[in-house]
């Protein structure tokens, strides 16, 4: 296996592992700063990915799958990645330091369609991203006939913002929200 597919492994694990550390220091500890000193170094993980992927093609590695998925991977973390951080920040308060329970939108409603909208706003910056990358690593680091693997991904990326299209807001757009019960009206429980 590719020293690259370690590496996007270690990135994953380490972005959780910074995640909780940077949580539990936060709320557990009451270490505000240090908290937020281990949240910050969570997009370092996607520099190292970025410069070991681009050194890779550099000294002549053959570009192939795992160089666009290391693209994928760069473009869903700096996309998703502050979302993430802060969803999980949202729980991990409520639970462990009393903040307030987190707000989920109501299927069908607006508020839900618009969330489902900016969710894709962030899919099409993450296949920007990743595009950028793999365009660059096309350019200046792949070698002259060694491309075709990274265009497939270039190409993916169309394939991944129609999907996410389809599947999120087209498809939330026709969803209606669950009808209200009248309070008072709740259903007693069956007793056997």
């Amino acid at each position: 296996m590719d020293f690259l597919v370690y590496l996007i492994i270690g990135c994953e694990i380490g972005f959780w592992v910074l995640l909780a550390a940077g949580l539990c220091t936060r709320y557990l500890l009451h270490r505000k700063r240090l908290g937020l000193a281990l949240l910050a170094g969570v997009p370092l993980l996607d520099a190292v990915l970025l410069a070991a992927a681009g050194a890779d093609l550099a000294r002549g590695g053959s570009a192939g799958s795992v160089h666009g998925l290391a693209a994928f991977y760069l473009g869903f973390s700096v996309a998703f990645g502050h979302t993430l951080i802060r969803w999980a920040d949202v729980r991990f308060a409520h639970r462990f330091a009393g903040g307030p329970a987190p707000v989920k939108a109501v299927k069908g409603t607006p508020p839900y369609r618009r969330g489902l909208w900016i969710e894709y706003g962030r899919v099409l910056i993450a296949m920007g991203i990743a595009v950028s990358v793999l365009l660059a690593m096309i350019v200046f680091l792949a070698a002259p006939g060694e491309t075709d693997e990274l265009w497939a991904w270039v190409k993916r990326a169309g394939l991944v913002a129609g999907i996410w299209l389809v599947a999120g807001p087209v498809y939330g757009m026709f969803e209606q929200p669950a009808p209200e019960r009248p309070a008072g009206n709740t259903p007693e429980p069956t007793r056997r």
